[in-house]
């Protein structure tokens, strides 16, 4: 079956073809919820039917469950046919009580347990072991991860940074420059990292996870300005910002990988307002927001079923006034000086 061309854009200094709309495969690794192995099978053959050719992963989602559902799919298709992101910074093995093991804070996952490593030979490891899960011979592109405060408190995250920078950031380097690897990123938490990935490291693109939604866009004046003049792309790993901008402010809903605060779900609810107002659906605002700044090139949501891949999809063209995100500024709610999409939203900005 010929699948549907996606709009396109490049990414990093190889420019790789990705389609705007990728797929982040943290839920494939069982996230807040267990997921059948059929129903996984379908989240990815449901992205690559609809002509989804951006697919993210990586060891830490389901320690290796998410590496391992996501190959499966992408081993059906032509190769050349998709661009493969995975990470590094972690590596696994057998845990020395199995039965006593807890997949924790994954709801399921895999039996195997983590050490963080971001030296050269945990990148080599890492690296290769992703790509024996995924089953597949080489990736398009290998991102630095959870290297920040949030994993690695106090002076751990010195010891961390100090791995990279004496071996580790070489060893990414050798594989780019060989060819084997196309583009070299870094995962975003929290802003106070960007800075440091963006002057010490000639990197291809930024993932961020958090913040650039809707709901934040702290980074704009600053650090994602310095990354258009330093010509690093942007990838939003969270356009939904855990749930809420999808869902909308009900009850239990994530934001940040946690329950939404009071202040949190009062902000959405003003947002909501907004696209009640001009007819907006409130997914589709989250989905396009992120790709409207120049460096913005790609979003990548995870999903838990077909229907909410093929909503993703529905969702990106949908056609959104300019009076909307006016409205949205006027009332404080986004940056006023936040790019915007205009009447082709999801054109290549460079």
């Amino acid at each position: 079956m010929k699948r549907p061309l996606l709009p396109r854009r490049t990414l990093g200094r190889n420019r790789l073809p990705v389609t705007v709309l990728g797929l982040g495969g943290a839920p494939l690794g069982e996230l807040f919820e267990r997921l059948p192995e059929a129903q996984a099978d379908a989240v990815v053959s449901t992205a690559l039917d609809a002509g989804i050719a951006f697919y993210d992963t990586a060891p830490w989602y389901g320690h290796g469950l998410s590496e391992h559902r996501m190959g499966r799919g992408l081993r059906q298709v032509d190769r050349a046919s998709v661009c493969v992101s995975t990470k590094v910074g972690r590596v696994y093995r057998r845990p020395a009580r199995p039965a006593e093991f807890s997949t924790a804070p994954w709801a399921g996952g895999l039996p195997f347990e983590l050490r963080f490593d971001y030296t050269a030979a945990g990148i080599r490891r890492s690296y290769e072991d992703s790509l024996l899960r995924l089953g597949l011979n080489r990736v398009d592109c290998l991102v630095i991860h959870d290297l920040d405060a949030g994993y690695h408190p106090g002076a751990e995250l010195d010891r961390r940074k100090a791995e990279l920078e004496s071996g580790g950031w070489e060893a990414l380097e050798s594989l780019r420059q060989s060819g084997e690897v196309g583009a070299l990123g870094a995962g975003i938490n929290d802003r106070s990292m960007m800075r440091y990935f963006i002057e010490r490291f000639d990197l291809d693109f930024l993932l961020v996870a958090m913040p650039y939604t809707l709901l934040d866009q702290a980074p704009l004046h600053e650090e994602m300005a310095e990354c258009v003049r330093r010509g690093i792309d942007i990838v939003i790993g969270s356009p939904y910002a855990s749930g809420i901008l999808a869902t909308g402010p009900t009850g239990g809903t994530k934001y940040n990988y946690a329950d939404a605060t009071p202040e949190i779900l009062d902000r959405t609810r003003r947002i909501v307002a907004v696209c009640e107002e001009y007819g907006v659906p409130l997914a589709a605002a989250a989905l396009q927001f992120p790709l409207a700044p120049p460096a913005g090139k790609a979003v990548i949501p995870g999903a838990t079923s077909p229907g909410i891949v093929s909503a993703n999809v529905a969702n990106l063209p949908q056609a959104i006034p300019a009076s909307f995100w006016s409205a949205l500024k006027e009332r404080g709610l986004i940056d006023p000086d936040a790019p915007t999409p205009g009447p082709s939203p999801l054109q290549d900005p460079g």
